[in-house]
């Protein structure tokens, strides 16, 4: 076998890129961060960074999350979302294209995070602003960011792909998994759980049919022997994540 001859090969760097989603006034929302450095500088991002000597990529990725919301990571071996444990976090994708970072080669390998009611953003390292937009906004380029003559900007680097990317698959889990439950408070009520599905979906749910569906599915929820007046109106059920990771019957999305 032929000695391996590491200068044969291009160096490259790894990051991480998170696309942290937050329901936030009943509207699915995005961190970005403003960069205040080159390339890119000024324009909006989603927050990462590159991955340490000594870190794994789930390490580097639980580490970039504490540092832009304080938020830690729930136990990967619970068996689903934890509300009020942290936020869950998972690997999205991996995005390679040679030209993707003016920089050098760098290959991102981007996560999805997901948190309850997040309060507002503090940036750090190189971001010297960040906020929560929502999703539409960003994807539509609409408040993303703007040049002097008012026209829209779009997110820095391929990030505009990789967040497409994180929100569909949240809008996909949410139909098969428990996953709608890590946007919720630990004690929750149906009504909240749906404008969950409806801020995740972009749509109106009928609310007694999404009520039979979700009490109905074994181990979806527990009651959590209270009730809650917090939304107004007569009071109302509480309920606490179950034990279920899979739904079936699954939550379909209505055709839009």
């Amino acid at each position: 076998m032929p000695p391996y001859d590491p200068s044969a090969f291009p160096p490259f760097a790894v990051t991480v890129d998170l696309v942290v989603l937050t329901v936030r006034r009943h509207a699915l929302c995005a961190l970005v961060v403003k960069r205040g450095e080159q390339p890119f500088q000024g324009r909006w991002a989603l927050p990462g960074g590159f991955v340490r000597e000594n870190e794994d990529l789930d390490g580097a990725a639980a580490r970039e999350l504490v540092e832009e919301t304080g938020l830690c990571v729930h136990d990967p071996g619970a068996p689903g979302p934890v509300p009020g444990a942290g936020a869950h976090l998972e690997q999205l994708a991996t995005y390679g294209a040679p030209d993707r970072d003016p920089r050098m080669r760098v290959v991102s390998v981007a996560h999805l995070a997901l948190a309850p009611d997040l309060p507002a953003p503090r940036a750090g390292g190189d971001a010297n602003s960040a906020r929560w937009a929502p999703v539409e906004d960003l994807l539509g380029l609409d408040g993303a960011g703007a040049h002097e003559d008012g026209q829209p900007e779009p997110l820095a680097f391929d990030h505009a792909r990789i967040l497409a990317d994180g929100v569909e698959r949240a809008r996909s889990k949410i139909e098969y998994s428990s996953l709608a439950t890590a946007f919720c408070p630990p004690e929750f009520t149906v009504g909240e759980l749906r404008r969950v599905y409806e801020a995740v979906w972009g749509v109106a749910l009928d609310p007694r049919n999404f009520h039979r569906k979700v009490t109905g599915t074994p181990g979806f929820l527990v009651p959590a022997g209270g009730t809650t007046t917090r939304q107004g109106g007569r009071p109302a059920q509480l309920f606490r994540a179950g034990g279920a990771t899979l739904l079936n019957p699954p939550m379909l999305r209505p055709e839009v």
